[in-house]
């Protein structure tokens, strides 16, 4: 009988940029020889979904073809978060021992946390008590170089599954646009206090009717050189310990001095 202590970690694989992008093959390659790998991933892309869940909705869950060898997929029509309730509860039919969602093109440190598809698949995963990863590139090209985000997301892999995680945190990793010459290394962070200053570009469509395309400029503020942000300008991949309790804990001493049973 073989020994439950040597069985291949199983590990799952999701993105929010859907299963055709090559972050997702790149992640999958870099992990794939340790554990048994499956990809439940979006039939298009999610960005910006956040934790969204289809609720309103059907959903649909179809095998897959994926190139790396090895790899077992399946994508579904719906979220990062539907992905990964789907894995569990119909596909794997229990918990994997590791959740990687990734490698989204594009930063998601700083304030885009909360927006993003990627990083909700993860806290969904700290959330089954899964631990969880999210890694991100900066670079928004179709071609971009995933050389040191593989290397980042192996190591990454490899300490999670060797030391597990606390209760409820998951890891938000972000890598900057460098060759692996250039990273100079890993940083455990907070997150910065960047924020988005939004706009709204006013178009006209063919027919007459108005709509709008949403952009925005980024507003860092904090100058700390403890933050994801700093991290990522001066040569190093970020890592965050991210949690799902969004209680702000030193509000409430001050909020109890409130006359609200008076």
């Amino acid at each position: 009988m073989e020994n439950s202590s040597e069985k291949r970690p199983l590990i799952l694989i999701t993105n929010d940029d859907g299963i055709t992008s090559a972050g997702i093959c790149a992640l999958a390659e870099a992990v794939i020889d340790l554990g048994d790998v499956y990809v439940v991933a979006p039939d298009s892309p999610q960005s910006g979904m956040g934790h969204a869940v289809t609720i309103g909705g059907i959903l649909r869950i179809k095998p897959a073809y994926f190139p790396v060898k090895g790899v077992t997929a399946h994508t579904t029509s719906g979220t990062p978060v539907d992905c990964v309730k789907l894995a569990i509860y119909k596909i794997l039919h229990r918990k994997p021992d590791l959740l990687l969602s990734g490698i989204n093109h594009g930063s998601n440190s700083s304030i885009n946390v909360i927006y993003s598809g990627t990083m909700s698949a993860a806290v969904e995963g700290a959330v089954e008590s899964i631990p969880a990863i999210g890694f991100s590139l900066l670079d928004h090209a179709a071609d971009a170089d995933f050389s040191a985000a593989k290397i980042v997301a192996r190591k990454m892999s490899m300490e999670v599954i060797s030391r597990g995680l606390p209760a409820g945190v998951c890891l938000n990793v972000n890598i900057p646009k460098l060759a692996p010459s250039d990273l100079k290394g890993l940083k455990i962070c907070r997150q910065s206090a960047g924020y988005w200053t939004d706009s709204f570009d006013e178009r006209n469509a063919p027919s007459g009717e108005v709509y709008y395309w949403l952009k925005g400029e980024f507003t860092n503020p904090d100058k700390g050189e403890d933050t994801d942000e700093w991290a990522l300008n001066n040569g190093y991949a970020s890592i965050v310990p991210t949690q799902y309790d969004l209680t702000a804990h030193h509000a409430i001493a001050n909020l109890n001095r409130w006359d609200l049973n008076e």
